[in-house]
């Protein structure tokens, strides 16, 4: 459904994304991870027409996109739900979601609200609330819920488990995995690395702008460096330092490293 292929986005000389390569399949929930400032948001934000990248091409269902205007974007299928919730405050949660359709001019615009409604409960319990006054998890899944409205062939998520307590965190992410059984296909930036990797099919880690490492799931969740560096275990380990082409990896000065999916040595 997505590929970017060498893409790289710059704000004005200095380089935030540098050569990615990236893919989302029809289906999947596409996980990023990376610490703050490693290029997540630059990255959706390129993806999503807000910015353009200096190098490189995106291709969306088959046609490139990288010059289109994020409204055009939006028409096409591709829905962001940027980082803290940004919902329109002193509206009511009905109209936060009918602005989630506003490009549309279909007759499903209400059977639509009823399906959000069904999935999101407390929504409509909220429905005439202004949505300044819900708490930051019922603003996030107003967030995504209007995002649904678009109907979109690719939901694109930043950071939905930010500022939340743990309990919610889980209900988002259970929400996320809920909208994947129901076909929608999403890509998801998540600092919760371990959260994200818990949901998604596959994922990359994003480093300085670059991609590091990628594979499924369960394969990063297995990985000595992503433990290290993303899931608690320590803070040492730089992935950028076992990107291919290089000479020098990380287990090379860490003997306490036994595997990794980066390794090109047969994790010797």
């Amino acid at each position: 459904m997505l590929q970017l292929h060498d893409v790289s986005t710059y704000y004005g000389q200095i380089r935030a994304l540098e050569w990615v390569n990236l893919e989302v399949r029809t289906g999947e929930i596409v996980t990023v991870i990376g610490a703050n400032g490693a290029g997540k948001t630059t990255l959706l934000n390129t993806i999503c027409g807000i910015l353009s990248p200096k190098h490189g091409e995106i291709v969306f269902a088959g046609k490139p996109i990288s010059n289109r205007q994020a409204e055009a974007l939006v028409q096409l299928g591709i829905c962001h739900v940027p980082e803290r919730r940004q919902v329109f405050s002193t509206m009511s949660v009905t109209d936060n979601l009918l602005l989630g359709a506003y490009h549309r001019r279909d007759k499903q615009v209400q059977p639509d609200m009823r399906q959000v409604y069904e999935l999101f409960p407390i929504l409509e319990k909220r429905r005439n609330q202004m949505a300044g006054t819900l708490s930051g998890g019922e603003q996030q899944m107003l967030a995504i819920a209007r995002g649904m409205m678009s109907r979109p062939k690719l939901l694109m998520l930043d950071e939905p488990s930010v500022g939340l307590a743990p309990l919610m965190v889980r209900e988002i992410l259970h929400i996320v995995a809920d909208l994947r059984a129901r076909g929608t296909t999403i890509l998801l930036i998540e600092q919760n690395a371990r959260a994200a990797l818990q949901v998604a099919d596959r994922g990359y880690v994003l480093e300085t702008g670059r991609v590091v490492l990628s594979g499924t799931a369960k394969e990063l969740l297995a990985d000595e460096g992503v433990q290290k560096a993303y899931l608690g275990k320590s803070n040492r380990l730089q992935l950028a330092r076992c990107r291919a082409g290089l000479t020098t990896y990380a287990c090379v000065e860490d003997k306490s490293i036994n595997s990794c999916v980066m390794c090109p040595n047969g994790n010797k």
